[in-house]
């Protein structure tokens, strides 16, 4: 372990790979965002999903974070290779997401989070999000 915490449920902690939480293993790449709330000492680690299906979240109380709070920052930043915004209509859009596994041994993971209020069965949000994701592959992975 490179950082960990205690919590009233067992350790959190984190390796170069992933973030273990009590019962659940998390490779930084599918960790989709992580906040410290430090006025309730509460961590909210929100995993990645499926675009338009509500991405599970942990809530882990942790009193004395110490330096697992620089790791999960550090850790899930340097898995995101790309983020573009990809419009879709009247002011909302979607991320396309690429991250890369720590270990280096698999490829790119692709995805995209929709704005608030898009509907992912929309023609018109799926079209964007295949030419979002196509234009970025391009981009990342050319040739």
């Amino acid at each position: 372990m490179l950082a960990w915490a205690e919590t009233s449920v067992g350790l959190v902690g984190g390796t170069r790979e992933a973030l273990y939480l009590p019962g659940r293993r998390l490779a930084w790449e599918e960790v989709e965002s992580a906040h410290w709330d430090r006025d309730t000492t509460e961590l909210l680690v929100r995993e990645v999903g499926p675009p338009g299906v509500p991405s599970p979240v942990h809530r882990i109380l942790l009193a004395e974070p110490g330096r697992l709070l620089e790791l999960v920052r550090e850790r899930v930043s340097a898995s995101v290779v790309l983020t573009r915004h990809v419009p879709v209509s009247r002011g909302r859009g979607l991320r396309v997401v690429a991250r890369r596994p720590a270990s280096g041994d698999r490829a790119l993971t692709w995805g995209y989070v929709l704005d608030e209020g898009l509907d992912p069965a929309d023609p018109a949000v799926r079209e964007a999000a295949e030419r979002g994701l196509a234009a970025a592959r391009a981009e990342v992975e050319p040739g």
